[in-house]
């Protein structure tokens, strides 16, 4: 039986993709900081600064996942995240495991026109200098032949997963349930893509059964009619019965407010991303694996109708 293992559980992601490997009959390990055990799946505590703790928690596995998230700092970031590959890519090759890296799209920075796979790396942040490094690290080990690994990247997300990792659930969704007006970052006319996470975790699972998937890079589904901020707090207002209104935070706002808050002050290099249009191609995937991606009607109201429940 192979053995499925997810670096990084307990993030918006790896919580998505525990329940499609189960549903497969996958054997699972989860590997964290502080392992939580679960009934349904072997749990391991492991620090990623340190290879050895990774070592022990990729043994014996078939395919890993590399769903990270690390505290949204660019010195973190910075000293951190080479560390976390070079440890997660010398475990599988070491123990010959298969990895999946689950990618953002900050190194490509600013695109004019759509991101898809073949968008060059031309960051315009620190942290995307970072994924750059990174992702760049990967693929050279990779072109090398000296492990079988993928990259896996999506675009912002959204989806019945949480608050507070998310930016439209926190800024739309939860500002909705507490009858409070919905927000959006810089530029609500633009259109921006989202990747419903339901969608990104039941693909991660079929790049990992496709042989020939590795070796490249992948764009998860997402919704190719992409939508704009006014269209986005439109629906989910009507989906939620809300009034159909929202604040705008412009830049000058979260240099405000990141005067008071670390993770706003962290924010603000990212800002270009919703102040032009964001464009996230996935037609590789789609056409690959004959994939709908879930509409941003139906992706919205499903998630309108878990934020009431919450």
């Amino acid at each position: 039986m192979s053995l499925h293992t997810i670096i990084g559980a307990g993030g918006t992601v790896a919580n998505e993709l525990l329940p499609v490997l189960l549903a497969n009959k996958e054997k699972v390990r989860l590997v964290s900081r502080r392992a939580k055990p679960i009934s349904t799946a072997e749990a391991i505590a492991a620090d990623v600064t340190k290879y050895e703790e990774v070592l022990q928690a990729v043994q014996g596995s078939t395919i890993v996942y590399l769903l990270v998230g690390l505290t949204y700092e660019t010195k973190v970031w910075q000293t951190t995240w080479p560390l976390v590959m070079t440890n997660v890519i010398n475990a599988c090759k070491a123990t010959g495991a298969k990895l999946i890296f689950f990618d953002n799209v900050y190194m490509y920075g600013r695109v004019s026109g759509e991101m898809t796979e073949e968008t060059p790396f031309n960051p315009c942040s620190k942290k995307g200098e970072v994924r750059a490094a990174i992702a760049t690290q990967l693929l050279d080990e990779i072109k090398a032949g000296t492990i079988t690994a993928m990259i896996a990247r999506a675009a912002d997300f959204y989806g019945p997963v949480g608050f507070t990792t998310s930016v439209p659930n926190m800024l739309v969704f939860d500002n909705l349930r507490k009858g409070k007006k919905a927000q959006w970052l810089v530029n609500a006319k633009v259109p921006h893509s989202f990747t419903y996470v339901p969608d990104a975790a039941k693909a991660l699972y079929l790049l990992a059964k496709q042989e020939t998937a590795f070796g490249q890079t992948w764009h998860l589904p997402t919704a190719g009619n992409v939508i704009t901020g006014e269209a986005f707090v439109q629906l989910a207002a009507a989906a939620m019965q809300q009034p159909n209104k929202f604040q705008l935070l412009p830049v000058w706002m979260l240099r405000l407010a990141g005067l008071f808050n670390k993770t706003i002050q962290e924010s603000i290099e990212m800002s270009y991303q919703s102040a032009h249009a964001y464009y996230f191609n996935s037609d590789k995937f789609n056409k690959a694996f004959s994939f709908v991606p879930t509409s941003y009607k139906d992706g919205i109201q499903a998630t309108a109708t878990w934020a009431l429940s919450q």
